[in-house]
């Protein structure tokens, strides 16, 4: 791919993406197109295609803004290469899905925008993207999926609950990745989650699962689970894993269940004697929200170069919440009141850390504002696309 190439296909994308519900328009297309010309294909997809449709244009602009940074792209490429063989794909799917992700484009653009040189590109940039998946793919020699057993469900908040399995066999991980889901109530519909745990050889495994309203899965997952449930666990994937031993000192910065792959990578650190300096911010609107806060500043008490402060946005839990009120642990100390991305941005000079983010995306493009504000290269903040 050169600078050309990519430079046309980045324009054509933003182009779509500039009309009014030309993202969905063109998501639309592109699976009538597929499943128009591939029948067979439709078996893989749920039966509701909205949140397929979402994560499609996901994949494809985090895909397109990573163009000229393929230390980055390529091993994201290939995590979903392996990641995909849960479904069953062979090589011929991804040509099918090419073809037709290259015909919606075409249709949606038209001629003035959908030149040969364009077409070129697209063709280009799909058969690097679609190389790289197939590679990795054939390269896996391990199960496409694991399968593993309910053990505990304990739900911390009315919409939030953490549950633990049992893996038939062992899934290698690393602390800060995350991983596909699905449950026998929603067959087809895969939900990503993030290990709280770091991977160990008994097949354990804990996800921190927070209700989405109107979601398909989430509330599933919260309010059904029962122990000794089923579950397929796919490949894991996302690079917001623990930087070298000795490396730059690190902010890690999160808020709700995204605490989850934050408290993974402190469990796997404090087992090692080689660090740096961690500061980690955990944010929620309540102090209730932050569930986990107890057990990060446990870990934090007997490992000095971990410091954990919590952030909520109103000072008392809601009149509804009748669960346990925070007291802080033995050296640990009262959330601090204000807005995450701003307390942070605020608390002192973060310019020669590496930082992570793990929220919802509006969470995660305020608190990035906010850094840069501060005087933050953005080059040195990590956040995974979904």
């Amino acid at each position: 791919m050169d600078a050309r190439a990519i430079s046309l296909v980045r324009t054509t994308f933003k182009a779509v993406a500039a009309v009014e519900g030309g993202p969905e328009k063109l998501t639309r297309s592109f699976y009538a197109i597929l499943f128009a010309r591939h029948p067979a294909v439709r078996d893989f997809f749920p039966a509701s295609m909205v949140t397929q449709r979402d994560k499609l244009v996901t994949a494809i602009a985090y895909a397109i803004d990573q163009l000229e940074d393929l230390d980055r792209l390529l091993p994201f490429l290939a995590q979903l290469g392996r990641d995909h063989r849960k479904y069953g794909i062979v090589d011929a799917h991804y040509a099918a899905v090419g073809d037709a992700l290259i015909t919606a484009l075409e249709q949606f653009a038209g001629n003035e925008i959908w030149t040969e040189e364009v077409d070129a590109a697209w063709r280009d940039v799909i058969s690097v993207m679609a190389g790289t998946m197939i590679e990795a793919a054939e390269a896996d020699d391990g199960p496409p999926v694991w399968q593993g057993t309910v053990v505990d469900h304990i739900r911390v908040l009315d919409d939030v609950s953490v549950i633990r399995l049992k893996l038939d066999e062992p899934l290698d991980y690393s602390a800060g990745q995350y991983v596909s889901v699905s449950i026998p109530s929603r067959p087809r519909m895969w939900r990503y989650l993030s290990p709280a745990i770091p991977a160990n050889s008994a097949g354990e495994i804990e996800f921190h699962i927070r209700r989405v309203s109107g979601g398909w899965v989430s509330p599933a997952l919260v309010a059904s689970t029962a122990v000794g449930d089923r579950w397929t666990v796919g490949s894991p994937l996302g690079t917001m894993t623990r930087h070298t031993a000795g490396g730059r000192d690190r902010l890690l910065i999160a808020s709700g269940t995204g605490i989850a792959p934050v408290r993974a990578q402190l469990m796997e650190m404090a087992s090692r004697t080689d660090n740096p300096r961690v500061h980690v911010f955990y944010g929620g609107r309540y102090p209730c929200d932050l569930y986990d806060l107890p057990i990060l500043q446990q870990i934090a008490a007997t490992n000095p170069w971990l410091s954990v402060i919590g952030i909520v946005e109103e000072e008392t839990d809601p009149w509804w919440y009748d669960g346990p009120q925070y007291r802080p642990t033995p050296g640990g100390s009262s959330p601090i009141v204000g807005q995450i991305g701003k307390v942070v941005a605020e608390f002192g000079r973060w310019t020669d850390r590496d930082i992570q983010i793990v929220g919802s995306p509006s969470m995660i493009n305020t608190t990035k504002f906010r850094l840069q504000g501060a005087g933050v290269d953005l080059s040195t903040v990590r956040h995974d696309p979904w």
